[in-house]
């Protein structure tokens, strides 16, 4: 079993509601990623969504984008998040840590490169935005024989073919992306939340993570009736732009307690 497999189950016999934090690997400072990836965890983060950057995130609203640009200054890349989530692991092996971004920094190491490095750095899985599940047969399989998940995004323009692949190809859990949009825009209809995760758990057996729009304590506790886990990224980025840099760690794990706090209520 998965790590990721094993946190969801142990959340269910606990009646718990996961909750998965998103960060920019690199952002606000190559020197904070992995403090503030602990401080999550210390917050209540079941999982971590540790971001590539990429200099074109299509599925991004402006806060994530910033972020990528501030960490591209820095000349983050994959090689570097490779090397945040080994220093992770070298406190914690427990907490799964997912790395979510785009297809053109894997295809330049090459896919085969990217599990290896991933698996060796103590990485669980991958949220590729733009690896559509009809072209990634032998990418999941790949993945799934190294021990590490491959995550699909599901939208409310998904249709039931689309549901079934990401059923057939995807592990770990599936993200439903609430919103008509990118990341941090617009508010939740929970009620439409509540439909569409029903329908889709017709088809998709895994644990269902809903994100895209979640921005505190009451919007991720009414998502929270109808999913396994809610996300949250914009939000915590938005924290990190607030405050110095001296205070970010800080900031992150109280926002992050609150939030945990919300749903554990």
């Amino acid at each position: 079993m998965s790590r990721i497999a094993s946190t969801f189950a142990s959340l269910k016999a606990q009646n718990k509601t996961g909750l998965v934090t998103f960060i920019t690997a690199g952002d606000p400072g190559p020197e904070l990623t992995v403090p503030l990836m602990h401080a999550l965890v210390e917050g209540g983060a079941d999982v971590l969504e540790l971001g590539v950057p990429f200099s074109d995130p299509m599925a991004e609203g402006p806060v994530i984008q910033r972020a990528c640009e501030r960490a591209l200054r820095f000349n983050i890349g994959l090689k570097d998040v490779f090397g945040f989530v080994r220093e992770f692991r070298e406190t914690n092996t427990t907490t799964p840590v997912v790395l979510m971004g785009y297809a053109n920094p894997i295809e330049r190491i090459g896919p085969d490169s990217f599990i290896r490095c991933a698996k060796e750095a103590g990485a669980d899985g991958a949220i590729v935005v733009d690896y559509p599940p009809e072209e990634c047969a032998a990418f999941a399989e790949a993945m799934r024989a190294n021990e590490l998940d491959l995550i699909f995004l599901l939208a409310p323009t998904s249709t039931t073919k689309r549901v079934q692949q990401v059923a057939q190809y995807g592990s770990g859990f599936s993200y439903y992306v609430s919103l008509k949009g990118v990341t941090g825009a617009g508010s939740i209809d929970t009620q439409d939340v509540a439909r569409r995760v029903s329908a889709i758990r017709e088809h998709v057996k895994l644990p269902i993570g809903v994100g895209f729009g979640i921005r505190d304590g009451a919007t991720a506790r009414a998502v929270a009736e109808v999913a396994d886990a809610v996300v949250i990224g914009s939000r915590i980025i938005q924290e990190l732009e607030s405050v110095p840099k001296e205070r970010a760690v800080e900031a992150v794990r109280t926002f992050t307690s609150g939030i945990r706090s919300a749903l554990d209520a």
